[in-house]
C-alpha cells in the first residue's frame, strides 16, 4: 500500500505545524571546515527564529548535548535535543517527507538518499536518518522506491508539484526511471496529480538545481520565482525559461498561475566558485516566515524582498537571518529544516 491508496498526501509548507526540525552541522563533513563556529552560529541563529514561532527539536551526534548547548540556550527557547546519528546538516534533503490522511492522522516518506548524485561521502547514516526518526516518533513510514531529496520539490497542497528537470531526471539519482515513471512514484508518495516541470536550477547550485533556491509556491495558484534581469548573468537565461514554463503552464485544479517575481541579490563567489544566493530558501513558520539576508551589496534586494514577502503575506511576520553564516557550504535556512503538520495524533518526541 502506498500513501495515495490511504488518501495521505504532502501539506503545503505553509499549513500549521507541529514543530521543525534541523539536524547540528558535521566539521567532518563540510566544505570549509574552518568555518564550523561560524556555521554553528548560524544554525543557532535559525533555531531561535523559529524557536519563536513554534517547537524546534535539533538532532545532534551521540555526546554533543552539551556541546550545542553552548550556542543555543534551551531554557530560553521552545526547542529540545534528539540524538540521531547523521553525516550531514541538510535535513530537508535526508529527513522524511511528512503526510497526512483526511483524519489528520501522521506518516512519514523515508526516500533514498546518496549525497546528491553521490557527490560526498560518506552518507550511509544520513540515508538512514528519516528511517530511524520515524520509527523513534512511532509514526508510520513508507519506504520510495526512489532517490529523493525534499528541497528538489514543492507542493501547493491541492495536487500540484513544483520541480526541475535538472534534478529529478539527472542521471545521478533514478538512472533507470525515465520521467513518466517519477512522476507516477511522486503520485503515490506525495498524492499529487500535477507536476510543473521547471528546467534548471540556480547558477552554482551543488545539488544539481534544487527548486527550493529558485521557486516555490506561496498559495495555491501563485508561485514565487527568484528573477534576474542581467542578460551577462548565468541565472537570467535560467530565470527566463523557468518564467516562460510557468506562464504557460496550469496546475492541478485547472488554474493559470500568478508569477510573483522577488528580484535576486547581487552576485558573490568564494575561491572562484558562485554562492548560492536566494530569498526563495526561506522558511515558512506559524504565523511567520524566516528569510535569510546576505547584507552588503545586498541590502537593496534584502530590503526588497522582505517588502514583497510582507506585502504577500500581511498576516505572517517576516524574520530576516544571517543568509551568509552558513552559504559557503551551499544551502540555507529552508535546506536546514523539516516541518511536521500539526496533527490530532502527532508523535511524542523523545529527549
Amino acid at each position: 500500500m502506498n500513501p495515495k491508496t490511504l488518501n495521505y498526501k504532502m501539506p503545503a509548507e505553509w499549513e500549521t505545524h507541529e514543530r521543525t526540525f534541523l539536524s547540528w552541522p558535521v566539521r567532518e563533513s563540510m566544505c570549509f571546515p574552518n568555518d564550523y563556529e561560524r556555521v554553528c552560529l548560524g544554525y543557532a541563529g535559525f533555531i531561535e527564529a523559529i524557536a519563536d514561532f513554534e517547537p524546534v527539536t535539533v538532532l545532534v551526534n551521540p555526546n554533543e548535548q552539551n556541546f550545542v548547548n553552548t550556542f543555543v540556550n534551551q531554557s530560553r527557547f521552545q526547542f529540545e535535543q534528539f540524538v540521531l546519528p547523521h553525516n550531514d546538516s541538510w535535513l530537508r534533503d535526508n529527513g522524511p517527507t511528512f503526510v497526512q490522511d483526511t483524519q489528520g492522522n501522521l506518516a512519514g516518506i523515508n526516500w533514498h538518499f546518496n549525497a546528491w548524485g553521490e557527490k560526498y561521502q560518506p552518507w550511509d547514516l544520513d540515508d538512514k536518518v528519516a528511517h530511524v526518526l520515524l520509527d523513534d516518533l512511532q509514526v508510520r513510514r513508507f519506504d520510495a522506491p526512489l532517490v529523493m531529496e525534499g528541497g528538489s520539490f514543492h507542493v501547493d497542497g491541492e495536487g500540484t508539484l513544483l520541480t526541475t528537470e535538472q534534478c529529478l531526471l539527472n542521471a545521478n539519482r533514478n538512472p533507470a526511471m525515465n520521467r513518466d515513471q517519477i512522476e507516477q512514484s511522486l503520485q503515490e508518495y506525495l498524492n499529487i496529480s500535477k507536476v510543473i516541470w521547471l528546467k534548471n536550477g540556480l547558477s552554482g547550485d551543488e545539488t544539481d538545481g534544487h527548486v527550493d533556491n529558485i521557486a516555490c509556491f506561496a498559495a495555491p495558484g501563485k508561485v514565487l520565482i527568484q528573477c534576474c534581469d542581467d542578460p551577462e548573468d548565468d541565472n537570467y537565461l535560467i530565470t527566463k525559461e523557468n518564467i516562460a514554463r510557468l506562464e504557460k503552464a496550469v496546475d492541478a485544479q485547472g488554474r493559470r498561475l500568478e508569477i510573483i517575481r522577488i528580484p535576486q541579490p547581487p552576485a558573490r563567489f568564494y575561491q572562484g566558485t558562485r554562492l548560492t544566493l536566494s530569498y526563495l530558501n526561506f522558511y515558512f513558520v506559524n504565523n511567520g516566515i524566516i528569510l535569510p539576508v546576505f547584507g552588503g551589496n545586498a541590502d537593496k534586494t534584502d530590503r526588497q524582498a522582505a517588502s514583497i514577502l510582507a506585502e504577500m503575506f500581511p498576516d505572517r511576520t517576516i524574520r530576516t537571518v544571517d543568509g551568509m553564516a552558513i552559504i559557503r557550504e551551499g544551502g540555507n535556512v529552508h535546506c536546514s529544516t523539516q516541518q511536521m503538520p500539526k496533527t490530532k495524533e502527532a508523535g511524542e518526541v523523545k529527549s
